[in-house]
């Protein structure tokens, strides 16, 4: 921990990302009682498939205080909640893919979103993993239309179709042979993962994964 970092924790102490207590230990993703109630997906119920991808994994289901921790990062514009946040994901990949990855990237926002919201939220996830697992994490994605929010269309066929033709690869993004982690906070029909997994393949990645925060449909 640099210097400067420490001087943040003395004079902003890290709180829980789920209750907001301050963490004891400021190395710590969350606090002890959030680690035993927080519900977990463990196993087959933390797995789903998601077309174009060889799996996706969520180390936990959208409910109880997840949604929350989740608004607060996102629309409360809270940073900071990228860090413990992404070191849960980073504990999830290593446990899911033992194996590791070659190349981390993330399904971005649009520059208006981004504009607006001041910062990407899958981002920051996809850099502290890449930063805790020494994963390159890049920009491979980029948004070319904007669109409306996922979260506020209830049925999957509208949300297929407002992700349809929405990303496109980078210019010169080569991924050829390589194994991918595709990153995102949430998944709920799977349509964004399902529509940039398709163009990781066509960029040429031998393996595409993904991997959210947190799964808000079929967990069991």
């Amino acid at each position: 921990m640099s210097l400067g970092e420490k001087l943040l924790d003395l004079f902003f102490p890290p709180k829980c990302p789920f209750c907001q207590r301050i963490l004891e230990d400021p190395r710590a993703p969350l606090c002890p009682p959030c680690r035993t109630r927080l519900p977990w997906l463990e196993g087959k119920a933390g797995e789903r498939t998601i077309d174009f991808a060889d799996g996706c994994f969520s180390p936990l289901a959208y409910r109880d205080g997840v949604p929350e921790a989740v608004r607060r990062y996102k629309f409360s514009r809270v940073q900071a909640l990228g860090r413990p946040l992404g070191r849960l994901m980073a504990h999830c990949l290593e446990d899911r893919l033992p194996e590791g990855a070659d190349l981390l990237c993330w399904a971005p926002l649009s520059k208006k979103r981004l504009r607006e919201r001041g910062f990407d939220q899958a981002e920051l996830l996809a850099r502290e993993m890449g930063r805790l697992l020494a994963i390159p994490a890049e920009p491979i994605l980029e948004k070319i239309q904007h669109t409306a929010p996922q979260s506020g269309l209830e049925e999957g066929s509208a949300r297929r179709a407002n992700a349809r033709g929405a990303y496109a690869l980078r210019s010169g993004a080569d991924l050829r042979g390589k194994r991918v982690v595709l990153v995102d906070d949430v998944v709920t029909s799977g349509s964004t993962l399902s529509e940039c997994a398709g163009l990781l393949r066509m960029g040429g990645a031998a393996q595409v994964w993904c991997l959210t925060l947190a799964r808000a449909r079929g967990d069991r």
